[in-house]
């Protein structure tokens, strides 16, 4: 029965999208029928439609298909792609940041004849989600932004999250273009065995940047392609969306836009809420929201980019805690607590129960003074209060079910 609910649901969906766990069962007849409803009958049709529809758009009318993923950086990265690509023709990209199993195929069908470029985020949680998009879509580029330790609560260790990953360049024509990060040493290495045409960004690369300057309006600096330079003011912060803005502007490059076309592309993006937004608080401090997700590699550089803007002012840190990571998660938290000691962090917040390793691990090189944890962020405004100043820098950061979201909300 199952083999057959599955082949029927979707061949090659992983189960975790097919039956609903015992924890988030519903417990009313009618609910539980209409969730079965949805993911057995109206999904199912729906899928393939998008999947019929754009093989007809790719090969009848030569729509380009960009397909992102990686570890951090994806949803930039593809509202960065889909910026750059508006500049050439009508684009269409996956929209909000719901569940990409059910996103994309409703993201395909709001294409129309006319559309010349769909950008579909890739996201990865379980084993087998990447074989699912690539039966839905077969991209012309693929990008993948960077690898790190995420979602390890499934995909089990860094192999599983690699082997998950590589898939989307791994199955790519030789007539397409892998895009990939020189700077993520599990990248160099996938990019030695494969089909496609392999374009890297980064430092050292044919897409690179120089002289990056991080300031409150954005980050400034030299757009390198093939030799070819103009200056670009992305407005976003940090290195990490720096890299980001690279890896669309291959993208671009590949897709026949000008060096002016991507500088406008770049420029013309707007970074979206609790993405390491730039907020003023009324005592004068400067607040940097990035807390619509987190991961340890994700965290290690919004704590860099908290240094790098603050110098020499007070720097304090909210970190919630960073969820999926499995067997990770103490090791992980416990890694981000030397860092933020290390990089000199004035003032540690943890919030969350994993993150009470986070603080044991800081309080060891920064003392108990200026260390803090809680289980809630109820306790956060209290704690804060007093360290808002002018002159102060506070990175808020966590995984998306900590809701320090809300925290931010609080704050203003």
């Amino acid at each position: 029965m199952s083999s057959v609910v599955r082949h029927w649901v979707t061949p090659k969906l992983p189960r975790e999208h097919i039956f609903v766990s015992p924890e988030k069962r519903p417990k009313g007849l009618y609910q539980l029928f209409r969730v079965y409803t949805r993911k057995w009958f109206v999904h199912p049709i729906k899928r393939r439609l998008a999947k019929y529809y754009l093989f007809i758009l790719q090969n009848f009318l030569g729509m380009k298909v960009i397909g992102i993923t990686g570890s951090a950086g994806k949803t930039t990265t593809k509202e960065m792609t889909a910026s750059i690509l508006g500049q050439l023709g009508k684009t269409v990209s996956s929209f909000a940041n719901i569940d990409p199993v059910y996103n994309i195929p409703t993201t395909i069908l709001n294409c129309s004849p006319s559309t010349r470029y769909l950008v579909l985020e890739m996201g990865i949680e379980y084993p087998g989600e990447m074989n699912f998009y690539l039966w839905l879509a077969k991209p012309d580029i693929g990008v993948i932004t960077n690898i790190g330790i995420t979602h390890t609560l499934f995909l089990k260790n860094i192999e599983g999250v690699i082997r998950e990953k590589r898939k989307l360049v791994k199955h790519l024509s030789k007539d397409s273009y892998a895009v990939l990060n020189a700077e993520d040493r599990y990248l160099r290495q996938i990019g030695k065995n494969l089909k496609a045409k392999v374009v890297w960004f980064g430092e050292g690369s044919s897409v690179s940047a120089e002289g990056i300057k991080n300031g409150m309006a954005g980050a400034k600096y030299t757009l390198v392609i093939d030799k070819n330079k103009i200056n670009v003011h992305l407005p976003a912060i940090g290195k990490q969306t720096v890299a980001n803005s690279l890896a669309a502007a291959a993208v671009g490059k590949f897709c026949g836009a000008s060096l002016t076309q991507i500088k406008k592309g770049i420029e013309s993006f707007k970074p979206q809420e609790h993405r390491m937004e730039v907020l003023r608080h009324k005592s004068g401090a400067t607040i940097l929201d990035d807390s619509y997700n987190s991961n340890p590699k994700a965290a290690e550089e919004s704590l860099k980019t908290l240094v790098e803007l603050a110098g020499n002012s007070k720097k304090v840190a909210v970190l919630g805690d960073m969820l999926e990571l499995g067997d990770y998660e103490k090791r992980a938290h416990q890694k981000l607590g030397k860092t933020a000691a290390f990089l000199g962090i004035d003032y540690l917040i943890g919030v969350g129960e994993a993150s009470r390793e986070l603080v044991r691990e800081a309080s060891r090189k920064m003392g108990a003074k200026r260390t803090f944890w809680s289980l809630e962020f109820s306790q956060i405004p209290k704690v804060l209060k007093p360290l808002l100043r002018k002159r102060t820098y506070v990175l808020v950061k966590g995984s998306r079910a900590i809701g320090l979201d809300k925290l931010i909300s609080q704050l203003l």
